[in-house]
């Protein structure tokens, strides 16, 4: 009993992280069908997440209700703190505990359009999840879509339910492509304000002509030199 209470707030719904949602508990339990065990479960929901939901970084906005996890979902393309908050919502659907990490990476390999736009290559705020598997916490990032990496000629990231998938340290021409540099820590729910202001702070050029630009990073990934 006191395990379960200590690991209540990882499994519980909320605004953001909305687990109870019909959406997330169908998708869940289509994805993970009759399977039992956690680690198995969470393989099949991360790579849904991973692959199945766009990555997209001009999909960032101020608006709550875009950060909803069955939102996100249903539009499939996120940046990504938005595919964290889905993996988390399915996980907690699924009775698997599951929290938010945070935290500032260095990314070396940018496209020109978007270094312009949030004028560094420092992403405050990166989100990943973390997992209660086999009494441990285990961290998994679905941020960057399989089809991403391919164009981008980044290492796409696995995850095994065992051992941290955390980031893409190299990408597949031996450059170096993310190092993280401050960790925020991790959160039970989505610290929406948080996040705002210190992103609306870091990149002021990003959020003032965010309109003019579409939700297809894909098409200038190609360009990260």
């Amino acid at each position: 009993m006191l395990e379960r209470d200590h690991f209540k707030k990882y499994l519980e719904p909320t605004f953001y992280i909305d687990s109870d949602s019909s959406i997330i508990k169908i998708f869940a339990k289509e994805l993970c069908h009759n399977e039992a065990d956690p680690v198995k479960k969470s393989i099949k929901l991360y790579y849904a997440v991973r692959d199945g939901i766009k990555y997209d970084p001009y999909s960032m906005d101020d608006s709550r209700t875009c950060m909803i996890a069955s939102t996100v979902l249903k539009r499939k393309f996120g940046y990504c703190v938005a595919k964290a908050v889905v993996l988390i919502a399915l996980a907690r659907s699924q009775q698997i505990p599951a929290r938010l990490g945070l935290a500032d990476v260095k990314n070396h390999i940018n496209s020109k359009r978007l270094m312009a736009l949030m004028e560094t290559d420092v992403f405050v705020y990166h989100g990943f999840v973390e997992l209660y598997l086999n009494k441990k916490w285990v961290k998994a990032t679905p941020a960057f879509d399989l089809s991403l990496c391919t164009k981008a000629n980044i290492k796409p990231l696995e995850f095994d339910g065992e051992s941290d998938s955390i980031f893409h340290e190299f990408n597949t021409k031996g450059s170096k492509h993310m190092e993280y540099v401050k960790d925020h820590g991790h959160f039970a729910d989505l610290p929406f304000d948080r996040i705002m202001n210190a992103s609306k702070e870091a990149y002021p050029l990003y959020f003032k002509n965010l309109e003019k630009y579409g939700k297809d990073f894909s098409s200038e990934a190609l360009c990260n030199d």
